[in-house]
Order: structure tokens, then sequence, then C-alpha cells
């Protein structure tokens, strides 16, 4: 499994990197939106993990930018990573294309249940 994960912090990405190599997870990095949209164009990934808040282009735009391709890099699970606790946040994620959220800092077992779930998903929609 190959996920790309797109934040601007490198504390948060190196604590995810160490969380998936546990499980034996290859991990790509963008540290911001721009980066991480080119990168799903040119790469293969299972997932996608996005955070909200970078300079430049921002978590919710790379998302919109991923879901308007029109091949099936469109439809990857995105899971946005995100320190925001806004009311709404949620519901504008969902609304924006994510799949899911997680909250940092992000638990261990809270990350790999929430891949799970989206890679079963996904398995179960492409076969």
């Amino acid at each position: 499994m190959k996920v790309l994960f797109v934040d601007d912090d490198a504390m948060n990405r190196r604590v995810v990197r160490d969380m998936l190599q546990v499980a034996g997870v290859e991990l790509d990095e963008a540290a911001d939106g721009e980066t991480g949209v080119s990168m799903v164009g040119a790469g293969e990934y299972s997932l996608v993990l996005m955070d909200l808040r970078m300079p430049g282009m921002d978590g919710l735009t790379a998302i919109g930018k991923i879901r308007q391709r029109d091949d099936d890099k469109s439809r990857l699970p995105i899971i946005v990573v995100t320190a925001d606790t806004s009311l709404d946040l949620r519901a504008e994620c969902l609304s924006k294309g994510a799949d899911d959220l997680l909250m940092k800092p992000v638990a261990m077992k809270a990350l790999f249940k929430t891949m799970g779930t989206h890679m079963a998903a996904k398995a179960r929609k492409t076969a």
C-alpha cells in the first residue's frame, strides 16, 4: 500500500510516517497542496491524507482539484488530517469531496481504523 500525506508541517509528516512504517505502508510526502495534487497525477496511491491549512493551495482546494480529474484518481480515498476544531468542519470537508476526517494529534489506532475502512470500501467498489 502506498499513501500520500500532504502537510506543511515536517513534524506532523514524521509522526505519521513513523506510524505507517510500523505496518509496512509506503509513504510519500508533500509540503503543500499544489505539490500534493501534482504527485497524485504522477503517482499511484491507495489513499491520500490531506492537511487543510497550508500556505499556497489549501487542502480543500487540493481535494477539489483531485476530484475534478477525469480518471480513476479522482476517486482516491482522501482523509483530512487537521487540528482545526470548527463545528461544521466535518460537513464542509465531506461536501468538498473528502471521505473522512481525523483530528491532530493523530492516534495510531484511529489512523489505521479509518484507513482500513476506506480501503475496504474502495476494494468493494472496484470488485
